[in-house]
């Protein structure tokens, strides 16, 4: 954290791609007004609970990353920093409410389903809701589509080019399983063996993005020691992906073969969008003329650095005009339980990205993670908006199958 917190000079090159310094004006909402913040509560000279509801504010985009001149690993500092104030920082009630339940739920598919049809209920009854659930509620969709029964094991199709491992993720496999199925189909089309990891059900990116380091380990740990050692982890949601590349932060009190094998997953995994542009693909067939706006999830632009992998696969099906959105680097406003706990500016950042991809009147957004399709799809519908909200490796499945990719 030290080196972080000393490598920033505070030029405020980073001001300009912060989402809530943006939406709020405030220098404690910026960057570098939380570096100065976080270093005041590690010195000891401010109270962490004056500065938690600025650190609470910040989204983890890492939007601020890809603009500083200085290489501030921002991410580093902030997941550190969390981890080591999170328990003795007190905060409101409803904030505790909030992450107890998220933290009980949305990590267990098997818990999660059931409540989600509950929280369907609970949202026709309107006034009756207790404000603390409100804005979980209101990101409760009217209907879940059924479970996908995905099997262990998926053989290649034709020449037998690698094993892939792919995690099935929690919130995902509960709201959007065909993201999975559609990788699968595309990975076994173009030769590779598919090892589905159905445990652990999560991969600890929501416990360890609010400071709670012990589930966070058992998670990372779990999922470390399911890949088959001659498969390459493949990630499906930017999120997940992102977490994974922290693991060696995540396990950095862990014993030793556990720190070799966290490294390992750390630097050999690759999201399904990279991991496919690096292989010659069987040709993809031609598409009725579709207009497609890509998103730069934040997890996957920033704190993966993947932008061109999923333009080039989407440029490469024929029929596809690829459209960019203005202000791409600015978040969507999802960011785990960022519009849960922080409901006013992510309604902001996701009306105003909605907004933005309307400008470009698209047939169809593309993009690679849950949490943004979720807060995409929501705010389209509220602008009116009847546009598909697709996984990139979703066009991709359907263009290989021949189905309509905008019905």
């Amino acid at each position: 954290m030290k080196h972080a917190i000393e490598t920033c000079v505070h030029c405020g090159f980073c001001l300009p791609t912060c989402p809530t310094y943006d939406v709020l004006g405030l220098e404690a909402d910026s960057p570098r007004g939380r570096i100065v913040l976080m270093k005041g509560v590690l010195e000891g000279t401010l109270a962490s609970e004056v500065a938690a509801p600025h650190i609470d504010r910040c989204l983890g985009c890492l939007a601020c990353e890809t603009s500083c001149p200085s290489g501030v690993p921002y991410g580093e500092l902030l997941s550190s920093y969390r981890v080591e104030t999170s328990p003795q920082t007190p905060r409101p009630f409803s904030n505790r409410l909030q992450t107890f339940i998220a933290s009980v739920t949305l990590p267990h598919p098997k818990l999660l389903r059931p409540l989600m049809k509950l929280g369907r209920l609970g949202k026709k009854l309107g006034r009756l809701n207790p404000s603390p659930l409100r804005p979980m509620l209101d990101l409760v969709p009217d209907s879940l589509p059924s479970p996908e029964s995905i099997e262990g094991h998926y053989a290649a199709q034709g020449t037998h080019r690698g094993d892939v491992a792919i995690h099935l993720g929690c919130v995902q496999r509960v709201m959007r399983p065909e993201i999975s199925m559609a990788a699968i189909r595309v990975l076994i089309r173009n030769g590779f063996t598919v090892h589905v990891l159905h445990q652990p059900s999560c991969c600890g990116a929501l416990d360890w993005h609010v400071g709670h380091v012990g589930p966070a380990q058992k998670f990372a740990k779990k999922l470390c020691r399911a890949i088959p050692e001659n498969a390459v982890l493949v990630t499906t949601a930017a999120g997940c992906g992102s977490a994974v590349k922290e693991y060696p932060l995540v396990l950095a009190d862990a014993d030793d073969a556990s720190k070799v094998l966290a490294k390992h997953v750390a630097d050999t995994s690759l999201d399904v969008s990279e991991f496919l542009s690096q292989q010659e693909l069987v040709a993809l067939p031609k598409v009725d003329p579709l207009r497609v706006a890509y998103h730069d999830a934040c997890h996957l632009a920033h704190a993966q650095g993947v932008r061109a992998a999923p333009r080039s696969l989407l440029g490469a099906v024929p029929g596809i005009t690829l459209v960019e959105i203005p202000d791409a680097h600015f978040c969507c406003g999802s960011a785990g339980l960022y519009n849960i706990q922080q409901p006013a500016i992510a309604a902001a950042l996701g009306r105003r990205k909605a907004a933005m991809i309307l400008e470009q009147k698209p047939d169809v957004v593309a993009l690679g993670n849950i949490g943004c399709q979720v807060q995409i799809e929501r705010y389209l519908r509220e602008l009116g908006a009847d546009v598909p909200v697709l996984h990139t490796v979703e066009i991709l499945d359907r263009a290989y199958r021949q189905v309509s990719i905008a019905p």
